[in-house]
């Protein structure tokens, strides 16, 4: 490979806590076989001296790179006049200037971290996706996965993109053809698409690229697989409903769904909203009276679709949709790509599918919409609604889209200064629609002017209302902000 191929990893830390990690991301790039013929690595401490000042020289350094490596250990480092140190420094200057950056936290405990350390953690975890690491060895490992699958992502590791690629021991028999019509009815009505419902299959699944050397790929199992779970166990769906606000034993409602990706998206939306509470309205503009769900249809479909479509079917997880007292959670299997992050899901943005031919045929189903409006359309929606806008994180390699039923998010909570007591409080609310006196000095074993000073507090707040007249006094959760 040339030199004007290779790229080069800026690796940014304080320098005298993280020595021996510098060091050795450098010979391991140097050393493995694969990662040196695309790689270089910048250390600043290999540069050799000069009469330019050292920030201008490491931030010019950051500019050049094509990505930045970020080593988070306890110590902030020296500050400038400004209050910044060069880590600092150096991570905003790779995001000013749009590079791809890998941050490694070392550690799990953070007690002992510097303030400002912490803080621009937490700073960098709100943009990008944090790995911790104990040792060196870890170290070497999370590099290596995050390294590969940038080159995957920018095509230098070109192999066949995984719902391309032929499912092993697939043939046309163990597809439905009866659903191959169905949808060509579905696509020709909704997207004028050319191919009429009558098309062979053969033509339909070459049409829509779904044939790898004539035997169906990935793809086309999952979108039309008479069984599609004998090929990939974990593409089914996981629903769950808990009454109250965390996953707790024994599960009041727990199902499995198996099919294809249009069947696995409709059963669990109707799993959602078999839950929650609807409302029916009148018949004053059709003969049909509207049916209102207290969560948007819209969003909660969405949610759902884009964790069939976009999941990572190599992982040994399953899309998970969970239903809690005060929230929505749809978990799935995969992380963004590297030029996405949550925030920027909140703003218009590119469509960027992990599997791109199982997104065509939703789309054409008017599933989804190709132009990555589908996170605007949620947020939009709930706002319409009267709810708090969803929240987008990344947690432990999977991606969670989190729908709140009510404006009492696990935010504003903590944002409130609430004790403990209360906190219990608002939970045993939200499950009852109501708490008492009496039944907040049972949950929180405190006496009853305890409990009432406390109440009172919460209705000061906002966040309870005080309903009846002596015996029958009793609190309740007010209504949408």
């Amino acid at each position: 490979m040339s030199a004007t191929h290779r790229k080069t990893i800026f690796v940014s830390s304080v320098q005298k806590e993280l020595r021996a990690e510098r060091r050795a991301i450098k010979d391991y790039v140097q050393n493995d076989p694969l990662l040196r013929r695309f790689f270089d690595v910048f250390l600043f401490e290999d540069l050799p001296a000069s009469d330019r000042r050292s920030d201008e020289v490491y931030l010019k350094e950051v500019e050049r790179c094509d990505v930045y490596l970020g080593l988070f250990g306890n110590d902030y480092g020296r500050e400038d006049s400004q209050g910044l140190s060069p880590t600092e420094r150096e991570f905003d200057r790779a995001t000013d200037k749009g590079k791809t950056r890998l941050v490694f936290v070392m550690g799990k405990d953070d007690k002992k971290r510097h303030p400002r350390m912490l803080k621009l953690i937490k700073k960098a975890g709100a943009q990008v996706v944090r790995r911790r690491f104990g040792g060196i060895p870890d170290l070497k490992a999370a590099l290596y996965a995050s390294l590969v699958e940038y080159l995957a992502h920018s095509g230098d590791l070109r192999t066949l993109p995984f719902d391309a690629s032929a499912c092993p021991r697939a043939t046309a028999d163990d597809l439905s053809s009866e659903k191959i019509t169905s949808f060509l009815e579905v696509a020709r009505r909704e997207r004028n698409y050319p191919l009429p419902a009558k098309t062979s299959a053969e033509k339909a699944l070459a049409h829509l690229s779904l044939l790898d050397n004539g035997a169906p790929t990935y793809a086309a199992v999952l979108l039309f697989g008479r069984e599609p779970q004998r090929f990939l166990p974990t593409s089914e769906v996981k629903c769950m409903h808990f009454h109250g606000t965390e996953v707790r034993k024994p599960i009041p409602s727990y199902q499995v769904f198996k099919g294809t990706a249009f069947e696995l998206v409709d059963q669990a939306v109707d799993f959602v909203l078999s839950k929650i509470d609807r409302s029916i309205g009148t018949r004053e503009h059709s003969a049909q009276a509207p049916a209102a769900y207290e969560l948007p249809k819209e969003a909660v479909t969405e949610a759902v679709v884009n964790a069939v479509a976009h999941r990572d079917y190599t992982s040994n997880a399953s899309v998970q949709v969970t239903l809690f007292a005060d929230r929505l959670e749809v978990w799935n299997p995969g992380e963004l790509p590297s030029s996405l992050t949550p925030e920027r899901l909140r703003k218009p943005h590119a469509s960027i599918p992990r599997n791109p031919l199982i997104a065509e045929p939703l789309y054409l189903a008017h599933y989804i919409e190709k132009a990555g409006s589908g996170t605007l359309d949620m947020i939009a929606r709930c706002r319409e609604a009267g709810l708090p806008e969803p929240d987008f994180e990344e947690r432990a390699g999977q991606f969670v889209a989190t729908v709140w039923r009510d404006w009492l998010t696990a935010e504003v909570l903590a944002g409130a200064g609430l004790s403990d007591r209360q906190m219990k409080a608002i939970a045993q609310a939200k499950i009852q629609g109501r708490i008492t006196n009496l039944e907040y000095q049972e949950i929180t074993s405190v006496i009853r002017k305890t409990a009432a000073r406390d109440l009172d507090s919460l209705v000061a707040k906002g966040i309870l209302i005080r309903v009846g007249s002596k015996r029958g006094v009793h609190y309740i959760l007010p209504g949408k902000k």
